[in-house]
């Protein structure tokens, strides 16, 4: 059995504080490391170290200059030894990350539990016009070693669902998505969550800010589609075991033991032309190879 034990933990930052924040970030991981020593992989939402404050809240125009890091740099530093510390792999939300051109991205990264940073993944989707980073180029996955494949998502790439299909074609068996939505439309995001999931039969989680940063209402959803848990609106973490082989079985049986897209996909998709994608067709990844079903 390939599991993965997970903490989702639904919190906010100390707003305009890095220190604080920083400091609020690790004792809530070392305590999820002394709660719960099953869990293998901790995640909090989008831009906690960023220390981002209320929607609207007042801030300085230049928030997110003075916030701004390089990868590698310091703060990654601190989180990689707190990941060696507590032997956890760490998802800390994501970074404004300050590009050697100047540019900033808004950054997730993966640090494993030898407190090495194993992946980095520059938000392809900003929430345009309010969020002013760099869109990123590329899709992000890393492998946990004897469990599975994680792909990476930041909150509005929710929405595009180029992003979810092209990380469950490079194999990603669970989806983490760090978010920071405090307006209505997080229901909508629910929906896509679920969407994902389903049409591409990996885990999603996705773990939004707590109130008064967010709304709430973090969730983990299986490969079915099917919400395993929800938070909601305050500071809370979720704890769940992500049994991997469920993504074998939906994708090799069909969610509801029903359908099976992948499984089709390999049958039809290099026939299938995709004029929004420059008339290319669908190229049958390597792990769906053996798929005859």
């Amino acid at each position: 059995m390939r599991t993965l034990a997970i903490a989702a933990i639904q919190t906010a930052p100390v707003p305009h504080d890095l220190e604080a924040s920083w400091q609020r970030f690790a004792a809530q991981v070392r305590a999820t490391r002394e709660t719960f020593p099953h869990v293998q992989l901790a995640v909090v939402p989008e831009l906690l170290l960023a220390a981002e404050g209320a929607l609207l809240q007042p801030t300085a125009n230049d928030w997110m200059e003075q916030a701004a890091v390089t990868i590698p740099g310091p703060l990654t530093d601190k989180i990689c030894a707190l990941a060696a510390e507590t032997g956890l792999w760490l998802i800390p939300g994501s970074l404004y990350e300050r590009a050697e051109d100047g540019r900033i991205f808004n950054t997730a990264i993966a640090v494993s539990p030898d407190g090495e940073i194993v992946a980095r993944y520059r938000k392809v989707f900003p929430w345009q016009p309010y969020e002013t980073t760099t869109p990123g180029h590329e899709f992000t996955v890393f492998d946990i070693p004897g469990t599975g494949r994680v792909g990476l998502a930041i909150c509005y790439d929710g929405s595009f669902p180029e992003t979810v299909r092209q990380l469950a074609w490079m194999g990603a068996e669970i989806v983490i998505q760090p978010t920071l939505t405090p307006t209505r439309d997080r229901e909508m995001e629910l929906v896509c969550a679920r969407a994902n999931a389903w049409t591409n039969q990996v885990y999603v989680v996705n773990v939004n800010a707590s109130d008064p940063a967010g709304v709430g209402t973090s969730t983990v959803v299986d490969p079915e589609g099917i919400v395993r848990q929800q938070a909601g609106g305050g500071e809370e973490i979720i704890v769940d075991v992500l049994d991997l082989d469920t993504v074998t079985r939906v994708r090799h049986y069909g969610s509801a033991g029903l359908n099976r897209p992948w499984s089709q996909l390999a049958r039809y998709g290099e026939s299938v032309q995709l004029p929004m994608y420059g008339g290319r067709t669908f190229h049958t990844p390597d792990w769906l190879n053996d798929e005859t079903a």
